[in-house]
């Protein structure tokens, strides 16, 4: 028949097989490698445009059972758990809630975490949305600029949970944030800036309608914003953020707040009923204030608790006990190889006295830990051996060998 073209052909551009690397062959009609690729380009250019499936829990875990999820992963810090389980409980319940005609509309609770380096603040969160299966992701809030500085937008937050969250803005609406280093953005006095603060009061005021709940417009591909871009509208009222800071120096504060709160003869009563070995267990959204952060942002994060410093007993539970914990990493690591690795019990104690020398916390025990086992992880691969014991001598011997370096791996 005239007309008709032998061979195979492009369905969508019409060139033949020999004009093409790749012809792809369906039921009916072909396509080749360049139409393929564009055709993803347009799906994956779309995608953020679409609204996906709602989100849906079908069951909230009770706070109870959120807290004995965490006491799997994480050593310690009850009274955290228990703030963290009853916030976000109440949280995803109240995304849940159906309208009622008391028009009591619940808002959301913001935690705020306050505790020293390695207490386990950045693992409480990413536990928690482990459980729920929800999207979550960890951002840094010292490479926060404000607008039209150097830097990255607030709105990058969201960027980076749409990213976790495969661009399904449905589920990214109710995931979870967890903003660490927050009190690098305190401001360095009590007096309100007059001009731009882009690393501190600025970067605070441009958080506020991110926490408080409001649509924003978010670049999917992150970067600066600038007028030709293409948005992507996320609403925030039902994404919960936790924030983490350290701050380091609020424990003055406490304890000048603590001191001055009695006058007179109770005073002496109220000081022998302080913990002045855990003094940030009584931090007040006042210590806070006064630390820098500004007052519409302590608003919008209402529960306040902290992290206990953690004593040697802790670091050896941390170092064996989790379900993810380190030992049990490297055992694993090895295991894969055919080799069953063991520790001497000096060898634990040894790790945990070098991470309170070194006051690293939890986050020091795996660099200590990496720099012992370098060596053996370098050579036991190439050995037929089925069995490697890590002895205090060797330990020590690989800690001296490392020579202050360790440090630097933090």
């Amino acid at each position: 028949m005239a007309g008709v073209k032998k061979g195979k052909y492009c369905g969508f551009c019409g060139r033949s097989d020999k004009e093409v690397e790749l012809l792809i062959t369906g039921l009916d009609s072909c396509i080749c490698n360049e139409c393929a690729e564009r055709a993803a380009e347009i799906v994956h250019e779309s995608k953020p445009t679409l609204k996906k499936n709602a989100f849906r829990l079908d069951k909230i875990p009770k706070p109870q059972e959120i807290k004995k999820y965490l006491d799997e992963y994480v050593i310690g810090q009850d009274e955290a758990k228990k703030y963290l389980s009853v916030a976000v409980y109440n949280h995803y319940k109240r995304i849940t809630q159906s309208v009622t005609e008391d028009d009591v509309d619940i808002e959301k609770s913001n935690i705020i975490l306050v505790g020293a380096t390695g207490t386990g603040k950045t693992l409480l969160a990413k536990t928690i949305a482990k459980l729920l299966k929800v999207p979550f992701t960890i951002v840094d809030a010292t490479v926060l600029t404000e607008a039209g500085y150097v830097g990255e937008d607030v709105e990058s937050i969201l960027t980076r949970l749409l990213q976790v969250a495969d661009y399904d803005v449905g589920s990214a609406e109710h995931g979870i944030v967890f903003i660490d280093e927050i009190d690098k953005i305190a401001r360095k006095s009590d007096n309100p800036s007059i001009t731009r603060d882009v690393s501190g009061e600025g970067v605070q005021q441009g958080l506020l309608k991110l926490l408080e709940g409001s649509v924003v417009n978010v670049p999917p591909q992150g970067g600066r914003k600038h007028p030709e871009q293409k948005f992507i509208e996320i609403d925030t009222k039902n994404i919960l953020f936790i924030c983490g800071g350290a701050f380091d120096g609020i424990e003055r504060k406490i304890a000048r707040r603590l001191n001055t709160q009695v006058v007179g003869y109770d005073s002496v009563e109220q000081r022998s009923r302080v913990d002045f070995n855990n003094i940030m267990r009584y931090v007040a959204p006042q210590d806070l204030k006064a630390f820098g952060l500004i007052p519409e942002i302590i608003g919008r994060l209402p529960v306040v608790t902290s992290l206990e410093p953690l004593d040697r007993d802790a670091l050896l539970r941390i170092l064996t006990e989790p379900r993810n914990s380190i030992i049990r990493q490297y055992i694993k690591l090895f295991a894969i190889d055919g080799v069953k690795l063991s520790f001497e019990p000096e060898v634990l104690d040894f790790v945990v006295d070098k991470a309170i020398e070194f006051k690293l916390g939890a986050r020091g025990l795996r660099s200590i830990v990496e720099t012992i086992m370098v060596d053996a992880m370098y050579d036991t691969p190439s050995t037929d051996s089925k069995k490697y014991i890590v002895t205090l001598d060797y330990a020590k011997k690989q800690i001296e060998k490392a020579d202050g370096t360790i440090l630097d791996k933090i």
